[in-house]
């Protein structure tokens, strides 16, 4: 397989996708361009009338429908095609006009929500019975109506919302901070060359074989963040603060129950996956004692624990072999779902090598009017294979979800984004490591989910707890120092990492560089859905009772109940202990699958 770029122009339009399903040409688009215009121009007249009947409030409904379905499909359109080469400049131009679209209809329509909860819920019931066709968004209109009690007045939510920008700026100041101005110098690497240290180039140097590398490289890190704690415990302590103020002012209980609020979540939710990594933390000691031995340590300093000690798998796929193993994968879940799923590969949903001027990564997008596209920059690696699963997940959640809903519902909630691609995810996992001779490729792929588990179970309950303990200052009317956020930080990496690691006090800077402490109290679904998603496959692999046909129905529910009452239908309910035990039952056996192989091949 070639490495070397190439322009766009020069892949084979097979393997790009066909955004001519979305528009034909740009006068198509430009026409719905023009029709969204007129339409959003029109919209301003219901502000006056939207309560005056059901009749009016189910028509301000359907424009808004209307509107938001032609702004999603423009947008498609706009953003596809520029982030397949951001050397266009055409694209560029779309894709700004539509954004400025977007934010002049967000302006326009602004005033629904305020203008409905200045009314009692038994209107609305009122107008249900003077118009059933309201009822279609009855679960919508019950969702906005909870928000009632932590809404204020108009004047005071236009505050709010003059100052949002200004109270939400701590992310990109700390954005700007340490990706532009901080510099880390240089280090040598394992083969004694001078590189330049940077928060992307770290990661890579942490995992280096040579152990000098990867302890200058922590040390010379925290170093420079030592240096500018002061000024980033004032960045992140008035991030805190203002959401705090914010949720205190909304009359929310506190900052952790105003974030959870929007997807109908209960505090308790969150502490019990704290509680239950607690009491869990055995598997993940002997992991990292495991990877001790491995490395031949005498003792594991926290720069040790992203060593690699099983070298990446060297075999090289074809796209067609990527796609023949995701399917042979994944027919676990049925005809009628390979099926659908090979509509992605015959209709071109997937835009699959890199090119000059392409956006980096990959991703999964489309629209209620389109089909879901994916973004690949696939290098024939085992990760672009897997990466292939992953996004698949994304797209079939959406495809199922959409096709499956009216527009009000098509939508699922963050909280459960990576439930399905995570099972993809785990279903190629489990297939190599059944169908494959290959011992080397099997360690490969039990070192990568042993990674995945430490990462996202552990890792991020970790990131959780030390959200929910500054918080908790902060709500104490404590204050938010250095000296305060880096005692719990180390504290907290002494208990999750055991007494076996040496626990070097560098890391209590490690809170200085973490960007999800800007995302207010995130993390915590990264856990879960990893969590939801081992229940869900193991139910699947067992051929547990309805276990495969239940998961299909979650994938076509789209936004039509909440995140919790939805995973319900696979069986899993994140309130219970045992989803997250589940989770951590499932790193063990792959732990003790890892080390037997490994012993075997060593011997």
């Amino acid at each position: 397989m070639a490495k070397k770029q190439r322009l766009r122009s020069e892949i084979e339009e097979q393997y790009k996708w066909d955004l001519t399903t979305i528009y034909k040409d740009i006068n198509a688009f430009e026409k719905d361009y023009s029709e969204v215009e007129k339409l959003i121009q029109n919209y301003k007249h219901h502000e006056q009338d939207m309560m005056k009947s059901a009749t009016n409030l189910l028509e301000a409904i359907n424009d808004d429908i209307k509107i938001s379905r032609l702004i999603n499909k423009l947008y498609m359109y706009a953003h596809l095609n520029r982030d397949s080469d951001m050397a266009n400049t055409k694209y560029q131009e779309l894709y700004g006009r539509v954004s400025n679209l977007d934010n002049e209809y967000s302006k326009v329509s602004s005033f629904m929500i305020p203008t409905l909860l200045k009314e009692d819920y038994s209107k609305i019931e009122q107008f249900y019975k003077d118009e059933p066709l309201l009822l279609e968004h009855k679960f919508n209109l019950e969702n906005i109506f909870r928000y009632k009690d932590h809404v204020l007045t108009d004047k005071e939510e236009r505050i709010i919302t003059a100052f949002a920008q200004v109270l939400g700026n701590s992310e990109e100041i700390f954005n700007v901070l340490t990706d532009s101005d901080m510099q880390f110098g240089f280090i040598k690497d394992e083969k004694g060359e001078e590189v330049e240290l940077t928060n992307s180039s770290y990661s890579r140097l942490l995992k280096s074989e040579n152990r000098e590398t990867r302890k200058n490289a922590f040390m010379r890190l925290y170093e420079v963040y030592a240096s500018y704690k002061n000024t980033i415990a004032k960045i992140l302590a008035g991030d805190v603060k203002a959401n705090a103020t914010i949720s205190s002012i909304k009359n929310y209980p506190s900052s952790l129950e105003a974030s959870l609020f929007e997807d109908n979540i209960k505090k308790e939710v969150y502490d019990n996956l704290i509680n239950t990594v607690h009491d869990n933390f055995e598997p993940l000691y002997h992991y990292f004692e495991l990877k001790r031995k491995m490395l031949g340590l005498d003792e594991l300093h926290l720069y040790d624990t992203y060593a690699s000690v099983i070298s990446d798998s060297t075999k090289e796929y074809t796209f067609d072999e990527a796609k023949d193993l995701v399917i042979k994968a994944l027919s676990v879940l049925g005809e009628d779902y390979i099926k659908d799923l090979n509509k992605a590969f015959d209709e071109r949903w997937i835009d699959i090598y890199p090119n000059k001027g392409k956006i980096s990564g990959a991703y999964s997008s489309g629209s209620y009017d389109t089909n879901p596209f994916l973004l690949l920059n696939f290098d024939g690696t085992l990760n672009d294979v897997s990466t292939l699963a992953h996004e698949l997940g994304h797209s079939m959640h959406s495809y199922y979800s959409r096709g499956n809903n009216p527009y009000q519902y098509s939508n699922y909630k963050i909280f459960v984004a990576e439930v399905a691609s995570t099972v993809n995810e785990l279903l190629l996992a489990n297939y190599l490591l059944n169908n494959s001779d290959d011992d080397n490729l099997k360690l490969v792929v039990l070192n990568n989910l042993l990674d995945t588990f430490k990462g996202t179970i552990y890792r991020q309950v970790m990131f959780a707890e030390f959200e929910k303990k500054m918080y908790e200052v902060e709500e104490n009317k404590g204050i938010l120092t250095h000296e305060v956020l880096s005692n719990i930080y180390y504290d907290l990496n002494k208990q999750y990492f055991g007494k076996k690691v040496v626990v070097d006090d560098e890391i209590r800077y490690e809170w200085m560089r973490i960007p999800h402490f800007y995302y207010n109290f995130y993390v915590y679904k990264y856990a879960t859905g990893l969590s939801a998603a081992c229940h869900i496959v193991k139910g699947i692999l067992n051929n547990e009772e309805n276990a495969k046909e239940n998961y299909l129905k979650f994938l076509s529910s789209g936004g039509r109940d909440y995140p919790l009452e939805e995973l319900k239908i696979t069986g899993v309910d994140i309130t219970k202990k045992e989803v997250v035990e589940s989770a951590i039952s499932m790193f063990k056996d792959y732990l003790e699958e890892f080390e037997s192989l490994y012993n075997k091949i060593k011997k």
